[in-house]
């Protein structure tokens, strides 16, 4: 039966803060030996971006140490680059967290991430709760992981919260590795671990937004459409980032697009306007602004919608266009299916879908433009080529190309 660990052995230690308790918390790890247990607390819903407002680092021989970056960024890099660079990292769910170590210039040179093992493994439940509680009897405190880590001074509850999340890594980091190699699977993980820390390499700040990136932006059709949705999006930026608030906060992406959608030609049709603040004083007034002088632009300036064709058809149009190169493509992903089922596996981690598409519609789909994809793939020798085009790895590779032969060169 499992039990609530609700405390650090050791106790919740002491935040660092200032460029001395930086370096004092860099020498306490540096002491430690193997690899360094890390995860990160952001605040992306209350902040305008996703940087770290709590980094926690445990190791062998050193225990955990809790630092706090905020107004001291540069001279936490100056004490933890030293000594968690070019070394390796046991995180859980890599691709959350690396981003904003990397903005901090910190990058390991190999990692082990325990959630995507415990996917390869064939685990059903790879959150770090769940593995904690099949493999060490052990409940996580479940209630902060989407508190406002910005907020200070940081209650101990939660600091304790954040302690919990590493004092185990180290241990399920080994724990994994085993069951792996048990599998046969360590290789196919390492590789996979290899090019997340490949993909995270370059980074050394958040990537600059940009209106067309909005979710939902393809929703609109109109120029007009997309010059409000250019307008309304500005402006909410401009705002949260001088204010350091989450966009969000603002005006949400489903009010801005609706608004933008609806062209509202009044302050009350905006106030009107499903999911637009009504309640916050003045802010029908601004946004009306922001919307009536986007609009009285000239037409020439207004953005087009993007006609663009990709290189392989959505899901959507290929179903119905192509039907009998659909079946082929369906009967791929049930062979795929039953190789992960055998495997132990989902799917998705063996082979994305889109790079299976991209392998159909190669060898057996109609040129439609120049830059189409549709008969790229004549020969059966030539798949593992373009399975590397789409970023597949070489363990996918002899996995899934022995499938293709069979379905695409019988």
């Amino acid at each position: 039966m499992s039990h609530l660990l609700d405390s650090p052995a050791d106790g919740i230690p002491t935040v660092a803060a200032t460029p001395a308790a930086f370096q004092r918390a860099a020498d306490q790890l540096a002491a430690g030996s193997g690899p360094f247990a890390i995860d990160t607390e952001r605040a992306s819903a209350f902040r305008y971006d996703d940087r770290a407002f709590l980094l926690q680092i445990r190791r062998a021989g050193s225990g955990t140490v809790l630092l706090d970056p905020e107004g001291g960024r540069d001279a936490l890099t100056t004490a933890l680059a030293p000594v968690l660079n070019n070394q390796g990292w046991i995180i859980h769910a890599a691709p959350s967290d690396l981003p904003c170590l990397a903005w901090l210039g910190l990058y390991p040179s190999a990692i082990f991430d325990t959630e995507l093992a415990a996917r390869m493994a064939g685990f059903d439940h790879p959150n770090l709760g769940a593995m904690l509680e099949e493999l060490f009897d052990v409940e996580l405190e479940k209630a902060y992981g989407d508190a406002d880590w910005s907020a200070r001074p940081i209650p101990a509850h939660q600091l304790a919260y954040a302690a919990l999340d590493v004092e185990l890594l180290l241990e399920l980091g080994r724990k994994l590795a085993d069951i792996l190699a048990e599998g046969g699977k360590l290789d196919w993980a390492n590789a996979e671990f290899a090019h997340i820390v490949d993909e995270h390499r370059c980074i050394t700040a958040p990537p600059e937004p940009d209106w067309t990136s909005l979710r939902g932006i393809g929703s609109l059709r109109t120029p007009t459409q997309l010059a409000a949705a250019r307008a309304l999006w500005t402006h909410r930026d401009r705002q949260a980032r001088a204010r350091d608030i989450a966009p969000g906060k603002i005006l949400a992406n489903k009010a801005l697009l609706e608004v933008a959608r609806s062209l509202p030609r009044s302050e009350e049709a905006l106030r009107r306007t499903r999911g637009f603040p009504r309640r916050r004083a003045g802010a029908s007034q601004a946004w009306f602004t922001v919307l009536d002088t986007a609009l009285r632009a000239d037409p020439s300036t207004f953005p087009r919608p993007d006609r663009s064709l990709a290189p392989v058809p959505g899901k959507s149009t290929w179903s119905r266009d192509y039907p009998e190169l659909w079946e082929v493509y369906q009967d791929i992903r049930a062979e795929i299916d039953a190789l992960a089922d055998d495997l132990v596996m989902q799917p998705e981690t063996i082979i994305k879908t889109s790079a299976v598409r991209a392998a159909v519609w190669a060898a057996l789909g109609e040129p439609r433009f120049s830059s189409d994809l549709a008969g790229t793939l004549s020969r059966a020798e030539d798949i593992p080529a373009l399975l590397r085009d789409e970023d597949c790895r070489d363990w996918q590779i002899q996995l899934v190309t022995p499938i293709l032969e069979r379905a695409l060169f019988r």
